[in-house]
């Protein structure tokens, strides 16, 4: 009974709209209806693939995850570490609370945050810079910015929040270990070497694979929110092509048909980064 609404949630927002993949592989017309749109076969495929998008989105989609797997990934589990090294329970609990909180902010919110730390008139960045001795710049009409501020502002949004789990295995490590390598002479950072990373290895190797799994999942919520069409050639991932072209040009068939060209690549890498961990380290999510 208590999980009843997780499945039931799955079933209808996962499972159902299965049924609309269908689009991908028709001239989909709403006002026909799935029966009576023309069967089109493989022909939004080739288009998307033939299309003059399709290698600036892919270049930059996987860009951007690789940042994130390069400079988010690491950080929670560096917090957790820290975290797990604070001797005071009380301060210990306050950094993480404010550790956590922009997790719960809108990301609406947390573009308009954003925009207005970069604003070139009255932005926070800019007054630095002028402090400095230096011109405003407008970094959200500049392309070269774009990937910089969206790694940026995702890691101060999801790090905190993202090292619970770190910081749960972390507590499930015996503390005799730590014990008998204080006795063995090892300091700190010797501990952390050889006792917290090694603790954190199946941990790390489940959330690894499941980042590579999402590789071609990046957040297009927040870059639809920043983006701007000078900024296209460095921002358009796959998700916002998809959501401007189901959304802004109704052309459901050819959205479709991405999310699901987006799908099964996804589900490619998972099963592939799983196979391979398995191999190398025997941690694996099944």
């Amino acid at each position: 009974m208590m999980i009843a609404p997780f499945l039931l949630y799955y079933i209808i927002f996962y499972y159902v709209p299965f049924s609309g993949l269908r689009m991908a592989f028709m001239d989909y017309k709403p006002f026909l209806g799935m029966s009576g749109s023309q069967w089109v076969g493989f022909d939004n495929f080739i288009e998307f693939f033939n299309g003059p998008f399709f290698w600036r989105i892919i270049r930059n989609t996987i860009y951007i995850s690789i940042l994130m797997l390069i400079f988010s990934f690491p950080i929670p589990i560096l917090l957790a570490i820290l975290f797990n090294e604070l001797r005071s329970k009380r301060f210990r609990t306050l950094v993480q609370t404010i550790s956590y909180m922009p997790h719960f902010i809108s990301t609406v919110v947390i573009a308009g945050l954003v925009v207005n730390f970069l604003s070139p008139s009255t932005g926070i960045v800019n007054i630095f810079l002028n402090m400095m001795g230096f011109e405003s710049i407008y970094f959200l009409t500049k392309p070269e910015y774009f990937r910089i501020i969206y790694v940026i502002q995702s890691i101060w949004a999801t790090a905190g929040f993202s090292s619970i789990i770190f910081y749960s295995s972390l507590m499930s490590i015996d503390s005799s270990q730590y014990e008998a390598a204080t006795i063995d002479g090892a300091g700190k950072f010797k501990q952390i070497l050889h006792v917290s990373l090694p603790g954190l290895y199946s941990t790390i190797g489940i959330m690894l694979i499941l980042s590579i799994g999402n590789i071609m999942h990046v957040g297009y919520e927040m870059i639809i929110l920043l983006y701007q069409p000078i900024t296209y050639e460095t921002a358009d991932v796959i998700g916002s092509f998809v959501y401007r072209m189901g959304m802004e040009n109704t052309n459901y068939s050819m959205s479709t048909a991405v999310g699901l060209f987006n799908g099964v690549i996804s589900l490619i890498l998972v099963l592939s980064a799983n196979r391979i961990s398995k191999k190398i380290s025997e941690v694996s999510i099944v």
